[in-house]
């Protein structure tokens, strides 16, 4: 059968994110699905064809230019804060390599060491904080790994404190697919709001920031208003929605598992290897909206993508294909030889945060399970409930009991 022929209806609420991927995958290489609103793309689950789709230059991420349903996409779509913007995440070709390069330097490995210090700083406090917290179940996800990477992306770009509630209240609105357009609108709403207040404040108090680094650019010509704060908006607005879910992921898998704890406490497995095995189980972005073809691709004799199609490339689901992961693919095991996934995503989109990503859950992670060795989880995994997107993956809460 055509693949396009019958289009599935992409779960809003994402409730099953990987039974869903692996439903997907069984139609072929890429099938048509419906995104919220009824708009059509293409969803692509392997790894194998998300690779090959994100190399090719014949795809593009510039919805303005390459993306001829735009014009038919309402402002309240959504989905609509990862279309139609002006960053390297919407960019394509020249324009993205010179809004790339605008943001690189502030994530060269030299720079993401200098953010070390800050990042224990950060972890150090937290620890300190759940030492003295009498209550008997924490939610682990709000009070630990939602603070360090937003403290730490917050803190390169310049955000003032008194901005720090709203800012991260309307990141997380753009990644609820479920949202009704009534929500989306409202979050892009006051995510705008707070980006204005920011360049605003930094325009007159500039200082060793990122923010400030793209307003001086935008004086120069090197950008423009509209791509200061697209800049903006991809970094602070997907800047640590992957490590919070790293963390959490790592967190869940080890104290829902006492085999992998032990593999940890016996040394037959390191940090880097439950942070690898998190990022492949659990990728923290199932899929990356979107992508568009810039001509007609051809992917087998029965599936071509035509000219202006949109594409949904599910890097998530990319650690979990048994064409690389076998019959254990479902199985939660940092002491696999194969790692292999796509979690940072995979050519010249490839995640700048990924070292800073790894780092703080190198430093997180040992910190602490040193500090609570006893911890359990509060909950049965069936009750967690999985965060209302099907574009992060993660669990809206992680109750836990800190001492056992």
């Amino acid at each position: 059968m055509e693949p396009s022929a019958c289009p599935v209806v992409l779960d809003p609420e994402g409730a099953d994110l990987h039974g869903e991927a692996d439903r997907l995958r069984a139609r072929g290489p890429a099938t048509r699905v419906l995104l919220p609103g009824g708009v059509p793309a293409w969803s692509v689950t392997s790894d194998r064809w998300i690779r090959r789709l994100a190399g090719d230059r014949r795809v593009s991420r510039d919805s303005r230019r390459h993306w001829p349903a735009l014009a038919d996409i309402p402002d309240d779509w959504p989905l609509r804060f990862w279309v139609g913007g002006s960053s390297a995440l919407a960019a394509y070709g020249e324009d993205h390599r010179r809004l790339r390069d605008l943001l690189a330097p502030s994530f060269t490995p030299r720079r993401t060491e200098r953010l070390r210090p800050r990042v224990e700083a950060v972890v150090g406090g937290l620890i300190d904080r759940l030492r003295r917290d009498e209550r008997e179940v924490v939610d682990l996800r709000a009070e630990f790994a939602v603070p360090i990477p937003t403290e730490v992306i917050f803190g390169l770009f310049g955000v003032p404190d008194d901005l720090h509630d709203a800012m991260h209240r309307a990141v997380n609105a753009t990644v609820r697919t479920a949202a009704t357009p009534a929500e989306a609108a409202a979050a892009l709403k006051e995510l705008a709001e707070c980006l204005a207040a920011l360049v605003e404040y930094k325009s007159r108090e500039p200082g060793e920031d990122m923010t400030s680094d793209l307003i001086a650019a935008r004086r120069d010509g090197r950008l423009t208003d509209r791509e200061l704060t697209g800049s903006l908006h991809l970094m602070l607005g997907a800047g640590s929605e992957t490590a919070v879910n790293l963390l959490a992921g790592s967190v869940h898998a080890l104290v829902t598992d006492p085999g992998q704890a032990a593999l940890l406490r016996a040394g037959r497995v390191g940090w880097d290897d439950v942070i690898e095995e998190t990022l492949r189980h659990q990728g923290p972005l199932m899929h990356m909206p979107l992508r568009y073809a810039v001509e007609d691709i051809d992917l087998d004799e029965h599936t071509r993508i035509r000219r202006g199609d949109a594409i949904l490339l599910a890097f998530g689901a990319a650690g979990r294909d048994p064409e690389v992961h076998g019959p254990t693919r479902h199985d939660y095991d940092a002491a696999r030889p194969n790692k292999q996934h796509l979690a940072f995503g995979y050519g010249v989109h490839y995640c700048l945060g990924a070292a800073l990503a790894r780092m703080e859950a190198a430093i997180a992670l040992p910190a602490l399970f040193t500090a609570f060795p006893r911890m359990t989880p509060a909950v049965p995994r069936e009750e967690l409930r999985p965060l209302p997107s099907f574009i992060v993956n993660g669990y809206r809460a992680l109750p836990v009991r800190l001492r056992g």
